[in-house]
Formats: structure tokens, C-alpha cells, sequence
């Protein structure tokens, strides 16, 4: 579980242009949830991220993982990296090494353990990305396709077999194909890994397929808590933050208001299409 209290970040604290980025954020989140974050460009997601990972240190506050107080000063960063993972935006920008075993081998390798363990978890972990390993182990990671580039760099951090991954726009860039490709593969290791998996997007409609919970961060404070039938339900709430319904619920918002007897909570097209299709008869 993760327990996030009073959070609160500024950046540049004290001096003239000093900016405050977290606002006494606080919210839990239950083992084994799949947690989508949306937020305006600049409302504090990326920030919130980085404290996740320990990257950035709070101006107050506390997050709790798995009973570890990770912005405790006493708690060591090596103990925070094997719980959480952090999957940074554009992730194939930080790929170095000359081939993809010896990439994905980085992480664990710094962890100290023996090589068969390390050998173990490069193999499973390229596996778990949907690539075959033998086939792709000693090719170098440069070589391979913008999708295959980010599914190597994701399993590096699923090397260091993590309980929480925490995932920064992980499509952002991708042509449509590659971006649902990626968005099964993360479906199919959280439900293999049965670990929290927090995601950033701008995508509405991949939050409301996805999610078991959504944050939504405007201006640096914590405006919604709530299932995706919950948040977006506040429609008005949403679009005056700049932020978007799913496009089946926008449809079903519309014809609402055209005076179509529908249902609320139509977030997916199946669902949309069928309270229409009931409407019509």
C-alpha cells in the first residue's frame, strides 16, 4: 500500500521566484492497483512521480510504501529503487549500453547480486516486455524499433523487479499501433505482477480502460480521488481545469443535452454504443 500525506513541494523555496508545485497533496492507494494520473501541463504530475521514486525530497510531508517511510532521511535510496520503478517520458533516450542484455542487466547489476541472478532476471524480464530474448539479447538496443527501444528500457526497470511501477506518459510518441501495443504489454505485467502501477497521460481514454482509481492534480493540489465512473462523472469540474472526457462519454454527454434519454457512465465505445442502440429502439 501507499499512503501519501500532507505532500508538499516548492521549488526555489525562500528565494524571489519561488514556486509551489505540491500543495498538501494526501490520497492511498490500495495492493495491486492500477492508478491513472491527469493533470494540465504544469499541474505538479511529473513532480509527484519523482517523489514516488525518491528523486525529489518534500518540503513537508510523508509518502509510505509498503510500511517504509521513503522521505524518512534514515531510509537509503537503494531500499526505494527495489520497491519502486520509475519509467521516466521518451525512457529509449536513456538506453547506453552496446547491447540489449547488457542494458536491461544495468539495474540488478548494481544491486550486487550474483550473476546467475542477474543473468535470471534480464531473460525473464525481456520476456515480460513481449521480446524474444535470444533473438534480441546481443543486438544493440539501437538498432531496434521506437516501440522495441521502449519496451527494452521498461524492462530494465522490471529487472530490478519492483512492487510499484510508476510509468511517465509511456506512449507519448508512439504511432497508434505502438501505442496500444505498449498499453497491453503494461495491462498484461500488471496483471502477472499483481504490483501498483501508477500512470501519467494525457489520454482519456486509455485512463478510463485502464484505471481501478484516478488522481487528478490541478495546480499543484489533489482535485479528485475517485474510480473513473466517479471522476468523470464531474464533467463540468474536469473541463473547467482544461482536462477532457473520454470520447465515449463526451458523445453520451452531448446527446444527453440534445435531450437523448441515455445513461451516465458510458466511458468505453461498447458501452456507448449499446446504451444508443437501447435509446433508439
Amino acid at each position: 500500500m501507499i499512503e501519501v500525506r500532507n505532500l508538499t513541494h516548492i521549488y526555489s523555496e525562500g528565494l524571489p521566484h519561488e514556486s509551489v508545485a505540491l500543495d498538501d497533496v494526501s490520497f492511498t492507494i490500495a495492493d495491486g492497483n492500477f492508478v491513472g494520473i491527469i493533470g494540465h501541463t504544469g499541474s505538479g504530475k511529473s513532480t509527484l512521480l519523482q517523489h514516488l521514486n525518491g528523486l525529489l525530497k518534500p518540503s513537508s510531508g510523508t509518502i509510505v510504501i509498503d510500511g517504509t517511510d521513503i522521505t524518512d532521511s534514515h531510509t537509503k535510496m537503494l531500499d526505494i529503487r527495489k520497491k519502486v520503478g520509475l519509467v521516466f517520458q521518451y525512457p529509449e533516450y536513456q538506453l547506453f549500453e552496446e547491447t540489449v542484455a547488457k542494458d536491461v542487466a544495468f539495474g540488478p547489476g548494481n544491486l550486487g547480486l550474483p550473476q546467475e541472478e542477474i543473468d535470471a532476471r534480464v531473460r525473464r524480464s525481456i520476456e515480460l516486455v513481449g521480446l524474444d530474448y535470444e533473438a534480441v539479447k546481443d543486438v544493440s538496443p539501437f538498432e531496434l524499433s521506437g516501440g522495441q527501444k521502449r519496451r527494452v528500457a521498461i524492462a530494465g526497470v522490471l529487472a530490478m523487479e519492483p512492487e510499484v511501477l510508476v510509468l511517465d506518459e509511456p506512449t507519448a510518441g508512439l504511432n497508434p499501433k505502438a501505442h496500444y501495443d505498449i498499453l497491453d504489454m503494461v495491462q498484461e505485467i500488471h496483471e502477472r505482477e499483481k504490483n501498483i502501477t501508477i500512470f501519467v497521460s494525457h489520454n482519456m481514454n486509455d485512463i478510463a480502460r485502464m484505471s481501478d482509481q484516478v488522481l487528478v492534480i490541478d495546480k499543484g493540489r489533489l482535485a479528485m480521488d475517485g474510480t473513473p465512473q466517479e471522476v468523470f462523472a464531474r464533467e463540468e469540474e474536469l473541463k473547467a481545469m482544461g482536462l477532457a472526457l473520454p470520447d465515449a462519454a463526451e458523445i453520451v454527454s452531448q446527446l444527453r443535452k440534445k435531450g437523448m434519454e441515455l445513461p451516465a457512465g458510458c466511458l468505453s465505445v461498447e458501452e456507448a454504443a449499446d446504451a444508443i442502440a437501447a435509446a433508439l429502439k
